[in-house]
Formats: structure tokens, C-alpha cells, sequence
């Protein structure tokens, strides 16, 4: 029992790289050497296989581009009604008391048709988001891995997700900011505008240009711990899964199956995401519904309570989002055949420094 208890302790993102060097350098010594594979299938011919592009290359940037807007705006765009429900119980938990009345309520005031409210500019806002997420992410990945170096890239992978992953979210946000502003309005409030071309000039002239970017400081609060915890989880828990779960190396396994690591990594990581940003997603909520108001006033009158309203069906819709959205851009990177290099291996410097290379 307590021997199955060591690998996943080593499994936490935050694990000291030292300590884990030390410990996978003791493991790899113990482990006998494996017998050359004589016979391999025929999807193992990832290592022999013709890229598109070259990794790194502002091709290889494009397209990843393009699987971040296909994977953020269809995926958003597809939970539009559950994402107006969510939203209605944040901002008035009086009348949408839980998912299903929320589905009712919604259903009985502005029919079936009702429930797809705010769906343009959750596509517009979220494939810009997308857009920018996934293809700065990339961007930031290979920059900071370039300037750590090797060995140190390898030490420090999870610290250098995270900040790239941050870094790619804090201008995603910037782009997502004015289409969010809209589609909370429209969802929100009865009455204010019905669609998003009758909502931005309503919003320009009450507010101006302030309008679409007050709540960019609450996304930023909701969207980057989100993520972080996104990108980091997801890379952290594909490496577990092949080192620990899935039965061979993921060079012999089929582009199947490989997407089916990268759905379930994929839902993994939306739990967390959905904890992590709840509170920050509920005042963005209620912020851009109100006039005159401020982050720091809402989060006083929400309360500790408050802020986690609607957890349940944000972890059903962010588990899911997460899950769609890296199968979806995997499958892009398949698609248009982009280097997708395996898990991360320590380094052969590394290794002749633990004696674990002659």
C-alpha cells in the first residue's frame, strides 16, 4: 500500500526538481536495462513520420493559432445555455436557485431559444481567447525553455508551464475582455439587448471604452490561475499517464489512443480550473452586470459564501470544456501533422551525472 503511495506524492506539480532528480536517478539505476524491441506497430512510426513544419516555426505558431479558436469558441459556443444559467445564479441566487430551476425559469420567460442568449459573443470573444491562449502559450513555452536551458527546462517544467501559460493568458484575456463584457450583459439582464449587435453601441454609450475593459483585471484574477492550472495539470498528468497507467511508451501507441490520454488529462485538469477561478469568475459576473461598481465591492458584498455559487454546474462545464478543448486541438496539431513532441525526458547530460549512462 504505502509502496503505491511514493509515485503519486511524486506526481504533485510542485515537487522538489532536486529531490525528484534524485529519486528518478536511484529508480532508473535499480531498473534493469530493457530488452531491444524487435517488433513495432505501425503507428510507431512517430519518430520516422513527416512534420508539416518545423517545431517552433511561426508556421507551427499559425496552426496552433487556429486549434486554439477551433477549440475555444466551438467548445464555449457549444455550453452557451448552461453557461447562462451559471451565470444567472451568480448574479441572483434568489430567483435561479439551482441548475435545473435555472434551466425552468429560463425556459418558462424566454422559450427554448432563450437559452442560447450571448452564443455570439461567446464565439467571437472565446476564439480570440483561444487564439491567443494556445498559440502565445507555445510561443512562451519554447522561449523560456530556450533561455533555462536543457537541463534546467527539465528540472523546473512545471514552473516553466506555468509561467508560460500565464504569460499567454494575460493577453488573451485583453482580446476576450469586450465580447465578455457583452455576453454577460445580454444573459443578465432582461430587457438590456437581445443580441450583440444591439449590445455594444448600448454599452459605448453609457460607459464608453470602459465598459468593455473594467472587467479585465477580474479576468485576469479568473483566467490566469485557471490556466496555469490548465496547462501545468494537463502536461504534469500526460506524463503520469504514460509513465504509470497507459501500458507502452507513447511512441507505440496510435493517434487514438494518444487523443484518449489527452481527453481524460484534458478533464482532469478542468476540475481543478474550475475550483481555482469560481470565486474570480463569479465577481466578473456580477461586475459586469452592475454599474459603477468595482471588484473589490463586489467581493465584500458576495461574501465568502457568495463567490462559490454555481460551482457544481461550472465544474460540469469547465471538466467537460477542458477535456473537448485539448482533444480538439490535439487533433488540429494531427490534422495538419505539427511536431507534438513526446512527454519530457531527462536530459543524457543529467543522466551521466547521476551515472546512469556509461
Amino acid at each position: 500500500m504505502f509502496s503505491s503511495i511514493a509515485p503519486l506524492a511524486r506526481l504533485n506539480p510542485f515537487y522538489a526538481p532536486h529531490f525528484q532528480l534524485a529519486q528518478d536517478g536511484v529508480r532508473k539505476r535499480a531498473e534493469p536495462a530493457e530488452a531491444p524491441t524487435t517488433r513495432r506497430s505501425l503507428a510507431a512510426a512517430s519518430a520516422a513520420e513527416e512534420y508539416s513544419c518545423e517545431y517552433g516555426s511561426l508556421k507551427f505558431y499559425a496552426l496552433c493559432g487556429v486549434g486554439g479558436v477551433l477549440s475555444c469558441g466551438l467548445t464555449h459556443t457549444a455550453v452557451v445555455p448552461l453557461d447562462l444559467v451559471k451565470c444567472r445564479m451568480q448574479v441572483d441566487p434568489q430567483k435561479y436557485k439551482s441548475i435545473f430551476n435555472g434551466f425552468s425559469v429560463t425556459i418558462k420567460e424566454d422559450g427554448t431559444r432563450g437559452l442560447a442568449k450571448g452564443w455570439a459573443p461567446t464565439f467571437i470573444g472565446y476564439s480570440m481567447q483561444g487564439l491567443c491562449k494556445f498559440g502565445f502559450y507555445e510561443v512562451f513555452k519554447i522561449l523560456y525553455g530556450n533561455m533555462l536551458g536543457e537541463e534546467n527546462a527539465y528540472l523546473w517544467r512545471t514552473s516553466l508551464y506555468l509561467a508560460a501559460s500565464a504569460s499567454a493568458e494575460f493577453f488573451a484575456d485583453i482580446a476576450l475582455a469586450p465580447m465578455e463584457a457583452a455576453k454577460v450583459r445580454i444573459q443578465t439582464q432582461p430587457g438590456y439587448a437581445n443580441t450583440l449587435r444591439q449590445a455594444l453601441p448600448k454599452m459605448f454609450g453609457e460607459e464608453g471604452i470602459w465598459a468593455f475593459y473594467k472587467g479585465v483585471a477580474p479576468l485576469w484574477m479568473r483566467q490566469i490561475p485557471y490556466t496555469m492550472m490548465k496547462f501545468a495539470c494537463f502536461e504534469r498528468t500526460v506524463e503520469a499517464l504514460y509513465k504509470y497507467v497507459v501500458p507502452k511508451p507513447r511512441s507505440e501507441c496510435t493517434k487514438g489512443e494518444q487523443l484518449v490520454v489527452t481527453f481524460v488529462a484534458g478533464y482532469i485538469a478542468g476540475v481543478f480550473c474550475a475550483i481555482v477561478s469560481h470565486p474570480a469568475d463569479s465577481v466578473v459576473s456580477v461586475l459586469n452586470k452592475e454599474k459603477g461598481s468595482s471588484a473589490s465591492q463586489v467581493l465584500m458584498r458576495l461574501g465568502f459564501r457568495g463567490v462559490w455559487k454555481g460551482l457544481f454546474a461550472r465544474i460540469i462545464m469547465i471538466g467537460t470544456l477542458t477535456a473537448l478543448q485539448w482533444f480538439i486541438y490535439d487533433s488540429v496539431k494531427v490534422y495538419f501533422r505539427l511536431p507534438r513532441p513526446p512527454p519530457p525526458e531527462m536530459p543524457e547530460s543529467l543522466k551521466r551525472k547521476l551515472g546512469l549512462t556509461e
